[in-house]
């Protein structure tokens, strides 16, 4: 795969946007892109982003949006953001491994902005129909659809935090359970009580 490939593939069939308390992010095949919602007026000079390879830190208005380490590499001295409308801050970053192997990002930073596990699954789909677009270049993916299995990713985030998520149901079921016993009890004991006097 070149170094870098343009195929607008993002503008011609949408993106999957990751929302977050601040904005959204999405992903490309070598870019992750941040949309950053600013008060209306704001200007460029109040405006600070700094990346680092592994970092990234906002700060509007002197307050700090987000920072911390990001999910996976990328070329810092490739950064750019603009601030449109005076509103949003959008950021691009260009992902330092998109040529060598396939990243996707289930994160913005590496210990929060995570996708949702549907969220995750389409932006797979997408990734994988943006290279078929530049592995193919003169067919067009846009409008295609893969019936790929999607649903495992090994040792993945979102795999974790479904083992995390029935883990906590399985609590909850049984201490729901131990609650319904608990009553029953209570209402055999009061209704022998009742019959004792």
């Amino acid at each position: 795969m070149p170094d870098y490939v343009e195929t607008n593939f993002d503008e011609r069939s949408g993106v999957v946007q990751c929302p977050a308390p601040w904005g959204r992010w999405w992903q490309t095949v070598a870019e992750v892109h941040i949309e950053v919602d600013v008060p209306s007026g704001t200007r460029g000079k109040f405006v600070h982003v700094t990346v680092k390879p592994s970092y990234i830190k906002v700060a509007v208005l002197d307050k700090v949006v987000f920072e911390g380490p990001l999910y996976s590499v990328v070329r810092a001295d490739e950064m750019v953001w603009t601030l449109e409308d005076k509103k949003t801050v959008h950021i691009v970053l260009t992902k330092a491994d998109a040529c060598s192997k396939e990243t996707v990002w289930e994160a913005l930073l590496a210990d929060s902005f995570m996708a949702d596990p549907w969220t995750f699954h389409e932006m797979r789909k997408k990734l994988d129909l943006e290279r078929f677009q530049i592995e193919n270049p003169g067919f067009d993916f846009s409008g295609a659809t893969l019936k790929k299995g999607y649903d495992q990713v090994p040792n993945s985030m979102i795999e974790r935090w479904g083992e995390k998520k029935k883990q906590q149901e399985e609590k909850q079921a049984v201490k729901t359970e131990d609650k319904k016993e608990s009553e029953e009890h209570q209402s055999k004991e009061t209704s022998q009580a009742g019959e004792g006097s």
